[in-house]
């Protein structure tokens, strides 16, 4: 078997795959299917302050390959996670990024200082989430804003800190190094891309919010696009995600200069999505005769 171990910003994690913030909750319910231990790491729901109810439903709509999701970042806020899930979590072997957002710059560093004394392994800033009306995506839109928020949170924790970019922007090259340079230890994208159905009975958005973010396998080719650009553009470790649902979507995104994956949307229409691309990965590593899939990472050879 090929060895699967990687290492981003310093963090091992036993394999690449990693479930994505929002699709995964906090491990609980997918337990009982397997053991969360033969996952790389997981990327905990998004957490704020205060806990969160989210936005009001209709806030999920099915889009031709993938979906639309407008949740709002509903959660039960960080003092729970740190009481409850956190502890949950460091029973089963596996390494914790706690994904963190605020509606203000203070906010952020706040959870930032909570989490500063845990056993979480990574802060995971989120910057870019399009379905929240204040916050959030005003940070990962702008250079400034990005450079702005990722330094306060630099300041705030010695941990290694990863921040989620937008793909709902001019360039994200530009957001990227602006980050980079402010003391990002690596970088997650792509997240969700800014869409909208109508139901043409009622002549309303289906989403009660209006508009949602796009996920699913829609988006992953925007998502490989993304990620090349920025792995050739930044120092720091990059993490792949859009749209990747079997092991050979991991590897294209691996290939294209991401040092491990997320995979989100898949898991809505398989909960064993992470396990298969795990195995799906191993055996095509095994099939090419490459012992690391480390070996594979921004090996894409454009014309």
């Amino acid at each position: 078997m090929a060895d699967l171990h990687v290492k981003v910003a310093g963090v091992s994690f036993k394999n690449p795959v990693i479930p994505a913030s929002g699709a995964f909750g906090f491990g609980r319910e997918y337990e009982k299917l397997y053991p969360l231990s033969r996952l790389g790491g997981i990327s905990c729901k998004g957490t704020t302050l205060n806990l969160k109810d989210g936005n009001p439903p209709p806030r999920i709509a099915e889009t031709p390959s993938g979906m639309l999701n407008s949740v709002g970042l509903q959660n039960p806020g960080i003092d729970h996670f740190i009481e409850v899930e956190l502890p949950y979590l460091m029973q089963k072997d596996l390494t914790i990024i706690a994904n963190v957002a605020g509606s203000t710059v203070e906010d952020c560093i706040e959870i930032a200082h909570r989490l500063e004394g845990t056993a979480v392994d990574m802060i995971e800033l989120n910057i870019s989430c399009p379905n929240v009306k204040q916050g959030g995506a005003a940070f990962g839109t702008s250079p400034e804003m990005a450079a702005s928020v990722t330094r306060a949170v630099r300041n705030a924790t010695t941990k290694p800190l990863m921040v989620k970019l937008s793909p709902n922007v001019t360039s994200i090259v530009d957001i990227a190094k602006a980050v980079e340079a402010e003391g990002a230890d690596a970088v997650s994208l792509i997240n969700t891309l800014l869409g909208m159905r109508i139901d043409i009975n009622t002549r309303r958005p289906i989403l009660r919010n209006n508009v949602g973010g796009l996920s699913g396998p829609a988006v992953f080719p925007v998502a490989v696009r993304m990620v090349w650009q920025v792995a050739n553009a930044v120092k720091v470790p990059v993490v792949g995600m859009g749209g990747i649902a079997s092991g050979k979507d991991a590897i294209e995104m691996m290939m294209a200069g991401a040092s491990a994956v997320q995979v989100g949307a898949a898991i809505f229409a398989d909960p064993y999505a992470p396990i298969h691309i795990i195995d799906e990965m191993n055996e095509w590593l095994d099939e090419h005769g490459i012992a690391s899939v480390n070996d594979i990472v921004g090996t894409v050879q454009p014309w």
